[in-house]
């Protein structure tokens, strides 16, 4: 009886050793819910994952533009359809800038039904890239070879060929160094006015016509404007006279960019950082009879009037 037991023993311990092994050797050797549960995840279809929305930010009605996924885009009809911009966006907020970089910075393009301008720097060059066409074309231009990085940029046009760019950099503690660019063939080649000696930091600057243009310094703890004037398209600038009113001394301190306002010149001068006077929103409006020589109180101007 004993070695009946153990032979059966033997035989069974044999029988789950083969088992075993040939089990190892076909682990396709499943069960029939699990061949089922595979085939059908081999079947079902990986869909890519979706692309988000481009939302716009819209500079016109219809005209807008986009920073999402890294790129800038933009777009004539509502985001309808969408024109990539080719320039990187790392190079659009290049220099002392220290915004979200969600919109572009202000000041710093154009974007218009008859022109898309963006002002950029690509390595120790300031660039500008610009379409006429809606984007389906792009011009590259150097405004200036080898410049440090810049902080305050502006670009603008008076016409289809007069326009203008205004950059500062290599900024010390309250000083930096600035320059104005003139084009007068549409953006396609720049030249460098005459400097204005003043190397306090710049707040503002534009011109009004191809001769007459100003720079308004000035943005730390200022006192009173520093306006300063070229009449001669950029070969020659000077300080202007703003008269302030007892009233307003040490309240409108910083000199926004002149605008022609029927006969004369008109120019709002606003609080600077600090100002608390009703608000600090209150801008003083002068005028100016001379062509920005001189300037004259005017009038108080609410928050909501001072658009223009």
């Amino acid at each position: 009886m004993k070695k009946t037991i153990l032979g059966a023993a033997f035989i069974i311990i044999i029988s789950i050793t083969i088992a075993t092994f040939f089990f190892e050797q076909h682990p396709e050797l499943t069960g029939p819910e699990l061949n089922q549960r595979n085939e059908k995840l081999d079947t079902q279809e990986v869909k890519p994952p979706q692309p988000i929305p481009l939302q716009p930010i819209y500079i016109e009605d219809s005209i807008g533009y986009s920073l999402q996924n890294n790129q800038l885009q933009i777009t004539y009809n509502k985001g309808m359809d969408w024109i990539v911009v080719p320039v990187d966006k790392v190079q659009l907020f290049a220099g002392e800038y220290n915004g979200n970089e969600q919109e572009l910075i202000e000041k710093s393009y154009i974007l218009t039904q008859n022109r898309a301008t963006f002002l950029f720097s690509e390595g120790d060059r300031i660039k500008l890239i610009y379409s006429l066409n809606q984007g389906k074309t792009w011009e590259h231009t150097v405004v200036r070879e080898e410049y440090l990085p810049i902080r305050f940029r502006k670009v603008a046009f008076l016409n289809e060929s007069f326009g203008y760019v205004i950059i500062s950099g290599d900024r010390t503690m309250s000083q930096e160094w600035n320059a104005v660019y003139l084009t007068k063939d549409g953006g396609k080649q720049w030249k460098e006015t005459t400097h204005s000696n003043v190397t306090r930091l710049i707040y503002d600057g534009g011109f009004v016509d191809e001769n007459t243009g100003f720079l308004s310094f000035g943005i730390l703890n200022p006192v009173e404007p520093d306006l300063h004037v070229t009449q001669d398209g950029g070969n020659s600038w000077s300080p202007t006279v703003v008269t302030i009113p007892e009233k307003y001394h040490q309240i409108f301190v910083m000199a926004e960019t002149p605008f022609k306002e029927e006969e004369h010149l008109a120019v709002h001068i606003n609080q600077g950082p600090n100002g608390d006077y009703q608000g600090g929103k209150v801008k003083g409006k002068f005028i100016s009879n001379d062509n920005g020589k001189t300037w004259e109180f005017s009038m108080e101007v609410l928050p909501n009037e001072s658009d223009y």
